[in-house]
């Protein structure tokens, strides 16, 4: 028994051509709006990096070559960037070379460079992840919201920044090396080796502060109500100023 004529089928099987056609179509011109860049530049061992995007994720890792390699997905074709080469590293600023350009939609950077590069990073909004710097600086700020990972970091400046979003970071605090972190909304969240050494300033909601396995009677001080801890960890010598106004503080060890 036949439940459909030919004649029923076919209006049904041309609208699904049509339909397939479409969304060949709009993702064609999705593919052909969006532009690819890739450059290289020079580097010694000790470069300065610094980007300030607009919107989209910031990826950073380090590599063996002494030289940058910059990789740039931009969502429009009427963006552009124009890196600036210093005396001592790499600058790019999308906020200033596309002043006047309306919406660029998002640039996603991956950035490569070698391991003791310091990075100065910001973005309106977007992600942003550091992986294994070891140089004297990691910056990282997003004016918006946005999360921010920092894995393997040995720098001895970190200052991390956001309104809102996580930040988590995985590293070690050097002896006299400054350290910040602040969110307006989030969670922060470090992970440190059991030896670590640092003072500590933190600020979060009441009882709103884990210490974990750092937490020392002899050491440290819990005040206004739970929503401050100052004290020391190991030997002090580091400086960690953490604050979170709607948000939570964990420490992890190793």
């Amino acid at each position: 028994m036949k439940l459909f004529s030919s004649n029923t089928r076919k209006p049904v099987t041309i609208l699904s051509a049509v339909s397939s056609i479409l969304i060949v179509l709009a993702a064609s011109s999705f593919a052909l709006a969006q532009q690819k860049v890739s450059r290289r530049f020079p580097a010694g061992k000790n470069v300065r990096f610094e980007l300030k995007n607009v919107t989209g994720t910031i990826t950073v890792e380090t590599w063996q070559r002494d030289e940058i390699l910059v990789t740039a997905l931009m969502d429009t074709r009427k963006a552009t960037f124009n890196p600036r080469q210093t005396e001592t590293g790499l600058v790019i600023d999308i906020v200033g070379d596309n002043r006047g350009r309306g919406d660029i939609g998002d640039m996603n950077f991956k950035i490569q460079l070698p391991a003791r590069s310091s990075v100065d990073l910001e973005t309106r909004s977007g992600q942003i992840s550091v992986s294994n710097i070891q140089g004297d600086l990691v910056r990282a700020h997003i004016w918006t919201s946005g999360d921010i990972q920092l894995s393997g970091v040995n720098a001895s400046r970190v200052f991390a920044s956001n309104t809102s979003g996580d930040i988590f970071f995985d590293g070690e605090f050097a002896s006299g090396g400054t350290y910040e972190f602040k969110s307006g909304r989030g969670t922060i969240s470090l992970q440190l080796p059991a030896n670590c050494g640092f003072h500590l300033v933190a600020t979060a909601p009441v009882k709103k502060i884990s210490m974990g396995p750092f937490w020392d009677d002899t050491k440290m001080k819990l005040l206004g109500e739970g929503r401050r801890i100052t004290g020391d960890v190991g030997d002090g010598r580091a400086s960690v100023t953490i604050t979170n106004f709607q948000g939570e503080i964990k420490f992890f060890r190793r």
